[in-house]
């Protein structure tokens, strides 16, 4: 039998997952609330950034299996239905906002023939599964529900969907599950591990894994504080610990902390559903996680000071970087942005450079300058700030800016700019943990 897919939602995650499940021979029908959204996309255009997913839409599309739309009752025909859309912090508190999710499920309810299994792959608190799988028992009894998360690393979603370093199923029956290998096995076929795992483990699976991966970033970079106090190398630290094969090298990068529309609002998501569990303590460090991230922020902008003034309002900065990480054009929660958007409410004259990330930041902060071009940005600059770690950044000749700014300081939040390089063409230096 050859199975046609449904995704629900076509924003990042679902767009992804539509074209790479067409990539894979299966009819995939894309359903969006957007009408602008689907268009482009039936056009074989991203509304978003991300390397390489633009040729493989494109091709896609040609096939003639892939299609999006805007009418639910085109899901009909479909045998499974990947639900991927946002679950954004609410407005009034720390919690999922699950609005789009149990109205996606209502919506293609209706149409659900029998047999069919929707399939989630949002990020949720656990026991959402659970609820949604007994709604659809009253609306849709002939489909069943299973859980599938999403491990996408932006800048790389084509890679982590059709070779990804694990699958987690959440399922409630043996049916569930041979559907779902049915769907992955082209990718199960490659070696990839194939975890089956009861509905609330599959929801924690994903959260717990954002958690790790924050506190690793803030643990590292609140060793940078204690580097900066004690006048040690968090960069030489970091090598050190990363030789223990407990501990490993990724994410021990210390720089101005994570952002993006994942990690911050799941471990505040995390955090909240734990309380509502009963379970409030057994999360409480993350708390400090979350305080560390924030707290980096800030010490860049006490380190401009220090080498500036306290009062910044006769002072221009060039901030290379507007996107929470490179190879993406995702603005959401950036630390870049946000400390640009500080220093500019402290008075300094702010200009913003970023090789993708310019016009969704300009449309959150309108009032921010960008620049088009590294030298435009930096012209007249009395500081220049490296906050997201684009390769064009690494690959920038300190010499051929020097006769640009009004002052050599530069200041790199990320770690990751040639230190003796910048300080060979006079530049003053400074590098978040490293004293000397």
């Amino acid at each position: 039998m050859t199975l046609t897919l449904s995704v629900v939602g076509c924003g990042y995650l679902g767009a992804t997952h539509a074209a790479c499940m067409s990539s894979l021979g299966f009819t995939v029908i894309g359903i969006d609330t957007d009408p602008n959204k689907v268009a482009m996309l039936q056009n074989g255009e991203l509304p978003f950034y991300e390397p390489g997913l633009d040729t493989l839409l494109a091709q896609e599309m040609k096939t003639g299996r892939l299609s999006f739309t805007t009418d639910f009752s085109a899901v009909k025909d479909a045998d499974i239905h990947f639900v991927c859309v946002g679950t954004p912090q609410s407005k009034d508190g720390l919690a999922a906002d699950l609005t789009y999710v149990r109205s996606a499920v209502a919506e293609i309810a209706p149409y659900l023939k029998d047999g069919s299994l929707v399939v989630g792959k949002s990020t949720v608190p656990v026991g959402t599964a659970q609820s949604l799988r007994e709604q659809l028992a009253k609306t849709a009894p002939q489909a069943d529900l299973a859980w599938n998360p999403e491990f996408l690393r932006e800048g790389f979603a084509v890679e982590d969907t059709l070779t990804p370093n694990r699958l987690v199923v959440g399922v409630a029956n043996d049916r569930a599950e041979q559907i779902l290998k049915e769907v992955y096995k082209p990718i199960i076929d490659l070696g990839t591990p194939w975890i089956r795992a009861d509905l609330p483990t599959a929801e924690l699976v994903k959260v717990a894994a954002n958690s790790f991966l924050a506190t690793k970033i803030s643990f590292i970079n609140a060793m940078a504080e204690v580097c900066e106090a004690a006048g040690g190398d968090v960069t030489v630290l970091a090598q050190a610990i990363g030789y223990d094969p407990r501990i490993g090298n990724k994410f021990l990068q210390a720089g101005i902390g994570f952002g993006g529309g994942c990690l911050p609002k799941d471990i505040r998501a995390f955090m909240a559903r734990a309380e509502e569990l009963g379970a409030k303590q057994a999360l409480e460090f993350l708390r400090e996680i979350d305080a560390i991230n924030l707290r980096a922020r800030q010490r860049v902008i006490d380190v401009v000071r220090s080498e500036l003034s306290e009062d910044l309002t006769q002072y221009k900065i060039a901030v290379l970087g507007a996107t929470f990480k490179p190879d993406s054009d995702d603005v959401r929660d950036s630390p870049a942005l946000d400390i640009a958007v500080q220093l500019q409410a402290a008075g300094a004259a702010v200009v913003v450079h970023d090789p993708k990330g310019i016009e969704p930041a300009r449309k959150r902060f309108p009032k921010l300058k960008y620049a088009e071009v590294v030298t435009d940005a930096v012209k007249d600059a009395d500081l220049i700030l490296h906050l997201t770690e684009w390769k064009e950044y690494r690959a920038i000749d300190p010499s051929a800016l020097s006769s640009l700014v009004k002052r050599k300081i530069i200041i790199d939040g990320r770690n990751m700019l040639n230190r003796e390089l910048w300080r060979k063409a006079g530049w003053k230096f400074h590098a978040l943990g490293r004293t000397d």
